[in-house]
Protein backbone atom coordinates (compact mmCIF):
# COMPACT_ATOMS: atom_id res chain seq x y z
CA UNK A 1 0.00 0.00 0.00
CA UNK A 2 2.87 2.34 0.92
CA UNK A 3 4.66 1.69 -2.56
CA UNK A 4 1.75 2.07 -4.52
CA UNK A 5 1.14 6.05 -2.59
CA UNK A 6 4.73 6.88 -3.38
CA UNK A 7 4.44 5.94 -6.85
CA UNK A 8 1.42 7.37 -7.24
CA UNK A 9 2.75 10.74 -5.80
CA UNK A 10 5.85 10.36 -7.93
CA UNK A 11 3.71 10.41 -11.38
CA UNK A 12 1.87 13.46 -10.06
CA UNK A 13 4.93 14.99 -9.31
CA UNK A 14 6.80 14.64 -12.68
CA UNK A 15 3.40 15.89 -14.89
CA UNK A 16 2.19 18.92 -13.13
CA UNK A 17 -0.75 20.12 -14.68
CA UNK A 18 -0.48 23.87 -12.43
CA UNK A 19 1.31 25.20 -9.53
CA UNK A 20 -1.58 23.96 -6.94
CA UNK A 21 -1.18 20.72 -8.57
CA UNK A 22 3.08 20.74 -7.84
CA UNK A 23 2.18 21.83 -4.29
CA UNK A 24 -0.28 18.73 -3.52
CA UNK A 25 1.89 16.41 -5.41
CA UNK A 26 4.76 17.62 -3.21
CA UNK A 27 2.90 17.07 -0.03
CA UNK A 28 1.77 13.50 -1.06
CA UNK A 29 5.53 12.48 -1.86
CA UNK A 30 6.92 13.95 1.55
CA UNK A 31 4.31 12.75 3.85
CA UNK A 32 5.04 8.68 3.01
CA UNK A 33 8.56 9.85 3.11
CA UNK A 34 8.54 11.26 6.78
CA UNK A 35 6.45 8.34 8.62
CA UNK A 36 9.09 5.95 6.70
CA UNK A 37 12.09 7.93 8.26
CA UNK A 38 10.13 8.07 11.41
CA UNK A 39 9.99 4.05 11.61
CA UNK A 40 13.71 3.93 10.41
CA UNK A 41 14.86 6.36 13.34
CA UNK A 42 12.91 4.19 15.52
CA UNK A 43 14.44 0.90 14.40
CA UNK A 44 17.81 2.34 14.64
CA UNK A 45 17.15 3.83 17.94
CA UNK A 46 16.80 0.34 19.18
CA UNK A 47 20.75 -0.14 18.86
CA UNK A 48 22.11 3.25 19.52
CA UNK A 49 25.19 3.24 21.73
CA UNK A 50 27.74 4.77 22.71
CA UNK A 51 30.92 3.40 21.40
CA UNK A 52 33.08 5.24 24.02
CA UNK A 53 31.18 1.67 26.56
CA UNK A 54 30.50 -0.55 24.09
CA UNK A 55 31.81 -2.02 21.01
CA UNK A 56 28.99 -2.87 18.45
CA UNK A 57 28.65 -6.26 16.97
CA UNK A 58 31.06 -6.55 13.71
CA UNK A 59 29.25 -9.06 12.11
CA UNK A 60 25.60 -10.37 11.01
CA UNK A 61 25.86 -14.28 11.65
CA UNK A 62 26.93 -16.26 14.44
CA UNK A 63 26.69 -20.05 15.43
CA UNK A 64 27.21 -21.21 18.39
CA UNK A 65 27.70 -24.45 20.69
CA UNK A 66 26.23 -24.63 23.80
CA UNK A 67 26.47 -27.47 26.97
CA UNK A 68 23.50 -26.69 29.18
CA UNK A 69 22.67 -28.16 33.20
CA UNK A 70 19.49 -27.53 34.28
CA UNK A 71 17.85 -27.71 37.69
CA UNK A 72 14.52 -27.66 39.15
CA UNK A 73 13.25 -28.22 42.83
CA UNK A 74 10.04 -27.84 43.88
CA UNK A 75 8.58 -27.75 47.18
CA UNK A 76 4.84 -28.86 47.67
CA UNK A 77 3.66 -27.63 51.36
CA UNK A 78 0.20 -28.53 52.77
CA UNK A 79 -1.62 -26.76 55.21
CA UNK A 80 -3.35 -27.44 59.00
CA UNK A 81 -2.73 -29.98 60.98
CA UNK A 82 -0.37 -33.14 60.37
CA UNK A 83 1.01 -31.04 57.38
CA UNK A 84 4.15 -32.33 55.34
CA UNK A 85 6.29 -30.44 53.42
CA UNK A 86 8.19 -31.94 50.31
CA UNK A 87 10.88 -31.53 48.12
CA UNK A 88 11.33 -33.02 44.92
CA UNK A 89 14.13 -32.51 41.98
CA UNK A 90 15.61 -34.32 39.34
CA UNK A 91 19.57 -34.87 38.90
CA UNK A 92 20.98 -32.01 37.31
CA UNK A 93 21.27 -33.30 33.49
CA UNK A 94 23.48 -32.60 30.79
CA UNK A 95 22.37 -31.66 27.59
CA UNK A 96 24.04 -30.06 24.37
CA UNK A 97 23.31 -28.48 21.04
CA UNK A 98 23.88 -26.11 18.20
CA UNK A 99 22.70 -22.60 18.23
CA UNK A 100 21.79 -19.95 15.10
CA UNK A 101 21.59 -16.21 15.72
CA UNK A 102 20.98 -13.55 12.84
CA UNK A 103 21.43 -10.06 14.50
CA UNK A 104 18.88 -9.75 16.86
CA UNK A 105 17.22 -13.09 16.59
CA UNK A 106 19.27 -15.89 18.19
CA UNK A 107 17.55 -19.71 18.26
CA UNK A 108 18.52 -23.04 19.38
CA UNK A 109 17.84 -26.50 20.25
CA UNK A 110 19.15 -28.62 23.07
CA UNK A 111 18.78 -32.90 23.93
CA UNK A 112 19.76 -34.78 26.18
CA UNK A 113 22.46 -37.25 25.91
CA UNK A 114 22.18 -39.07 29.05
CA UNK A 115 18.46 -40.19 28.24
CA UNK A 116 17.48 -41.42 24.39
CA UNK A 117 14.28 -42.68 25.19
CA UNK A 118 11.96 -40.62 23.16
CA UNK A 119 8.76 -41.56 25.34
CA UNK A 120 10.95 -39.02 28.21
CA UNK A 121 13.13 -36.90 26.14
CA UNK A 122 13.84 -33.56 28.03
CA UNK A 123 13.39 -30.94 25.64
CA UNK A 124 13.95 -27.17 25.66
CA UNK A 125 13.73 -24.70 23.12
CA UNK A 126 14.80 -20.97 23.75
CA UNK A 127 14.02 -17.94 21.16
CA UNK A 128 15.83 -14.61 22.37
CA UNK A 129 15.93 -11.26 20.46
CA UNK A 130 18.36 -8.73 21.96
CA UNK A 131 18.68 -5.34 21.03
CA UNK A 132 20.37 -2.25 23.34
CA UNK A 133 17.23 -0.91 24.64
CA UNK A 134 14.69 -4.20 24.82
CA UNK A 135 15.25 -7.82 25.58
CA UNK A 136 12.57 -10.55 24.54
CA UNK A 137 12.70 -14.05 25.89
CA UNK A 138 10.30 -17.34 24.93
CA UNK A 139 11.40 -20.29 26.43
CA UNK A 140 9.29 -24.04 26.21
CA UNK A 141 10.31 -26.76 28.69
CA UNK A 142 9.52 -30.11 29.49
CA UNK A 143 10.96 -32.34 32.25
CA UNK A 144 11.27 -36.20 32.65
CA UNK A 145 9.50 -38.56 35.13
CA UNK A 146 13.18 -38.76 36.82
CA UNK A 147 12.36 -36.50 40.08
CA UNK A 148 13.95 -37.96 43.30
CA UNK A 149 12.53 -37.08 46.93
CA UNK A 150 15.19 -34.39 48.18
CA UNK A 151 13.69 -34.12 51.67
CA UNK A 152 10.44 -34.35 53.34
CA UNK A 153 9.23 -32.06 56.65
CA UNK A 154 7.44 -34.44 59.01
CA UNK A 155 5.05 -32.34 61.77
CA UNK A 156 7.00 -33.93 64.22
CA UNK A 157 10.23 -32.90 63.44
CA UNK A 158 11.19 -36.59 62.44
CA UNK A 159 14.65 -37.14 60.56
CA UNK A 160 14.05 -37.57 57.07
CA UNK A 161 17.20 -39.14 56.03
CA UNK A 162 16.05 -42.17 55.20
CA UNK A 163 13.99 -40.30 52.12
CA UNK A 164 16.88 -38.51 50.42
CA UNK A 165 17.83 -39.02 47.19
CA UNK A 166 15.29 -41.88 46.53
CA UNK A 167 13.23 -41.94 43.00
CA UNK A 168 10.18 -40.47 42.72
CA UNK A 169 8.23 -41.09 39.84
CA UNK A 170 5.38 -38.84 40.97
CA UNK A 171 6.31 -36.13 39.26
CA UNK A 172 6.70 -34.18 35.98
CA UNK A 173 6.74 -30.77 35.11
CA UNK A 174 6.74 -27.96 32.38
CA UNK A 175 7.38 -24.54 31.84
CA UNK A 176 5.97 -21.88 29.04
CA UNK A 177 6.61 -18.72 28.74
CA UNK A 178 7.99 -14.91 27.90
CA UNK A 179 9.34 -11.86 28.92
CA UNK A 180 10.21 -8.70 27.84
CA UNK A 181 12.10 -5.98 29.55
CA UNK A 182 13.50 -2.57 29.13
CA UNK A 183 17.34 -1.36 29.95
CA UNK A 184 17.29 2.32 30.89
CA UNK A 185 20.65 2.68 30.63
CA UNK A 186 21.02 1.19 27.32
CA UNK A 187 23.66 3.33 25.69
CA UNK A 188 26.24 2.65 27.75
CA UNK A 189 24.88 -0.37 29.74
CA UNK A 190 24.70 -3.83 27.05
CA UNK A 191 22.61 -6.51 28.21
CA UNK A 192 24.04 -8.54 25.24
CA UNK A 193 27.19 -7.79 25.56
CA UNK A 194 26.89 -10.42 28.79
CA UNK A 195 24.30 -12.92 27.78
CA UNK A 196 23.87 -12.36 23.95
CA UNK A 197 27.59 -12.68 23.01
CA UNK A 198 27.17 -9.89 20.40
CA UNK A 199 28.29 -6.28 21.65
CA UNK A 200 31.36 -5.96 23.22
CA UNK A 201 31.51 -3.95 27.09
CA UNK A 202 34.14 -1.62 26.99
CA UNK A 203 33.63 0.01 30.57
CA UNK A 204 32.48 -1.17 33.76
CA UNK A 205 28.80 -0.02 33.73
CA UNK A 206 25.16 -0.65 35.08
CA UNK A 207 21.44 -0.17 34.22
CA UNK A 208 18.09 -0.33 36.03
CA UNK A 209 15.72 -2.93 34.39
CA UNK A 210 11.99 -2.95 34.24
CA UNK A 211 10.01 -5.79 32.42
CA UNK A 212 6.56 -7.79 32.16
CA UNK A 213 5.90 -11.30 31.44
CA UNK A 214 4.04 -14.36 31.24
CA UNK A 215 4.34 -18.08 32.28
CA UNK A 216 2.60 -21.15 32.26
CA UNK A 217 3.87 -23.95 35.03
CA UNK A 218 2.35 -26.93 34.86
CA UNK A 219 2.57 -30.10 37.64
CA UNK A 220 1.53 -33.44 37.88
CA UNK A 221 1.74 -35.11 41.48
CA UNK A 222 0.57 -38.50 42.43
CA UNK A 223 -0.07 -38.07 46.35
CA UNK A 224 -0.67 -42.09 46.94
CA UNK A 225 3.09 -42.53 45.55
CA UNK A 226 4.43 -40.05 48.60
CA UNK A 227 1.75 -41.81 51.00
CA UNK A 228 3.13 -45.20 50.06
CA UNK A 229 6.66 -44.44 49.81
CA UNK A 230 6.14 -42.79 53.29
CA UNK A 231 4.60 -46.07 54.55
CA UNK A 232 7.67 -48.05 53.15
CA UNK A 233 10.58 -45.96 54.85
CA UNK A 234 8.68 -44.99 57.96
CA UNK A 235 6.67 -48.40 58.92
CA UNK A 236 6.18 -47.37 62.45
CA UNK A 237 4.98 -43.94 61.80
CA UNK A 238 1.42 -43.59 60.77
CA UNK A 239 1.72 -40.15 58.86
CA UNK A 240 -2.03 -38.63 58.39
CA UNK A 241 -3.47 -37.55 54.81
CA UNK A 242 -2.60 -34.36 53.65
CA UNK A 243 -6.12 -32.69 52.02
CA UNK A 244 -3.64 -29.87 50.54
CA UNK A 245 -1.80 -32.00 48.99
CA UNK A 246 -4.08 -34.29 47.16
CA UNK A 247 -4.40 -33.18 43.60
CA UNK A 248 -3.55 -34.78 40.01
CA UNK A 249 -2.50 -31.74 38.41
CA UNK A 250 -2.05 -27.99 39.21
CA UNK A 251 -1.91 -25.00 36.20
CA UNK A 252 -0.23 -21.74 37.23
CA UNK A 253 -0.86 -18.89 34.78
CA UNK A 254 1.54 -16.12 35.98
CA UNK A 255 1.65 -12.52 34.86
CA UNK A 256 4.29 -10.29 36.25
CA UNK A 257 6.11 -6.80 36.38
CA UNK A 258 9.67 -7.40 37.33
CA UNK A 259 11.84 -4.49 38.12
CA UNK A 260 15.74 -4.99 38.73
CA UNK A 261 19.35 -3.46 38.26
CA UNK A 262 22.29 -4.86 36.29
CA UNK A 263 26.10 -4.33 36.44
CA UNK A 264 29.00 -5.16 34.02
CA UNK A 265 32.16 -5.18 35.04
CA UNK A 266 35.14 -5.57 32.70
CA UNK A 267 38.08 -6.45 34.93
CA UNK A 268 40.45 -7.01 31.67
CA UNK A 269 40.51 -6.66 27.79
CA UNK A 270 37.64 -8.59 26.09
CA UNK A 271 36.47 -9.72 29.47
CA UNK A 272 33.10 -9.31 31.44
CA UNK A 273 31.57 -10.41 34.36
CA UNK A 274 27.96 -9.75 34.57
CA UNK A 275 25.67 -9.80 37.60
CA UNK A 276 21.71 -9.13 36.78
CA UNK A 277 19.38 -9.01 39.54
CA UNK A 278 14.94 -8.56 39.38
CA UNK A 279 12.65 -8.76 41.36
CA UNK A 280 8.68 -9.31 40.17
CA UNK A 281 5.13 -8.76 41.42
CA UNK A 282 3.11 -11.18 39.93
CA UNK A 283 -0.60 -11.75 39.73
CA UNK A 284 -1.27 -15.87 39.66
CA UNK A 285 -3.93 -17.55 38.79
CA UNK A 286 -4.31 -21.02 39.26
CA UNK A 287 -6.16 -24.25 38.55
CA UNK A 288 -6.06 -28.16 39.23
CA UNK A 289 -8.18 -31.76 39.52
CA UNK A 290 -7.87 -33.31 42.98
CA UNK A 291 -7.73 -36.71 43.68
CA UNK A 292 -10.37 -39.23 44.15
CA UNK A 293 -10.55 -38.51 48.01
CA UNK A 294 -11.93 -35.21 47.66
CA UNK A 295 -13.52 -35.72 44.21
CA UNK A 296 -13.71 -31.89 43.45
CA UNK A 297 -11.37 -28.87 41.99
CA UNK A 298 -9.85 -25.85 43.69
CA UNK A 299 -8.59 -22.84 41.83
CA UNK A 300 -7.09 -19.77 43.36
CA UNK A 301 -5.56 -16.41 42.77
CA UNK A 302 -3.59 -14.06 44.65
CA UNK A 303 -0.25 -12.10 44.20
CA UNK A 304 3.31 -13.30 44.83
CA UNK A 305 6.89 -12.01 44.46
CA UNK A 306 9.37 -14.04 41.91
CA UNK A 307 12.43 -13.48 41.63
CA UNK A 308 15.32 -13.60 38.71
CA UNK A 309 19.09 -13.66 38.56
CA UNK A 310 21.29 -13.83 35.70
CA UNK A 311 24.91 -14.23 35.99
CA UNK A 312 27.70 -14.16 33.62
CA UNK A 313 31.61 -14.50 32.77
CA UNK A 314 32.62 -13.46 28.95
CA UNK A 315 35.29 -13.53 27.11
CA UNK A 316 34.67 -11.62 23.71
CA UNK A 317 37.03 -10.40 20.97
CA UNK A 318 34.16 -9.53 18.22
CA UNK A 319 35.25 -12.95 16.06
CA UNK A 320 35.38 -15.53 19.11
CA UNK A 321 33.59 -15.94 21.85
CA UNK A 322 33.57 -17.92 24.92
CA UNK A 323 31.76 -17.98 28.58
CA UNK A 324 30.01 -19.28 31.29
CA UNK A 325 26.06 -17.92 31.82
CA UNK A 326 23.60 -18.87 35.03
CA UNK A 327 19.98 -17.61 35.12
CA UNK A 328 17.87 -18.49 37.93
CA UNK A 329 14.16 -18.25 38.62
CA UNK A 330 12.06 -18.47 41.88
CA UNK A 331 7.95 -18.44 41.75
CA UNK A 332 6.05 -19.16 45.17
CA UNK A 333 2.12 -19.78 45.15
CA UNK A 334 -0.28 -19.62 48.05
CA UNK A 335 -3.80 -20.36 48.85
CA UNK A 336 -5.48 -21.57 52.32
CA UNK A 337 -4.51 -25.22 51.72
CA UNK A 338 -1.57 -25.61 49.20
CA UNK A 339 1.97 -23.58 48.90
CA UNK A 340 4.23 -24.55 46.41
CA UNK A 341 7.96 -22.93 45.33
CA UNK A 342 9.37 -23.85 42.40
CA UNK A 343 12.98 -22.44 42.20
CA UNK A 344 14.61 -23.77 38.47
CA UNK A 345 17.41 -23.09 36.55
CA UNK A 346 20.06 -22.97 33.93
CA UNK A 347 23.63 -22.83 33.69
CA UNK A 348 25.20 -22.68 29.95
CA UNK A 349 29.07 -23.34 29.14
CA UNK A 350 29.30 -21.67 25.09
CA UNK A 351 31.71 -21.67 22.45
CA UNK A 352 31.19 -19.54 19.23
CA UNK A 353 32.50 -17.96 15.93
CA UNK A 354 30.87 -14.82 14.10
CA UNK A 355 30.88 -14.04 10.30
CA UNK A 356 29.28 -12.40 7.87
CA UNK A 357 31.41 -8.82 8.35
CA UNK A 358 29.22 -5.77 8.01
CA UNK A 359 30.04 -3.82 4.96
CA UNK A 360 30.87 -0.41 7.21
CA UNK A 361 33.69 -2.83 8.90
CA UNK A 362 35.21 -4.46 5.88
CA UNK A 363 36.74 -1.10 5.13
CA UNK A 364 39.04 -0.95 8.83
CA UNK A 365 40.34 -4.44 7.50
Amino acid sequence: MLIAVITMAQTIRACPLDAQADTTARDSTTAPQRKLGWFRRLVRGFDRLDERYIEPQHYIFTVMLQSTHDFDYYTLRGRGPGALSATFSPDINFKIGPYVGWKWVFLGYTFDLRNLNLKDLKQQIDLSIYSSQIGIDVFYRRTGSDYKLRGVSFPDGRDDSRLKGLPFAGVKAGITGANVYYVFNHGRFSHPAAFAQSTVQKVSCGSWLMGIGYTQNSLDFDYTRLQATLAKEYPELEVPADSGLMFRSVSYHDISVSAGYAYNWVFAHNWLMAVSLQGALAYKKSSGDMTDVLQEGFSFENVDFNGIGRFGLVYNNTRWYAGLSAIVRTYNYHESQFSTNNTFGTINLYAGYNFGLKKKYRKKQ
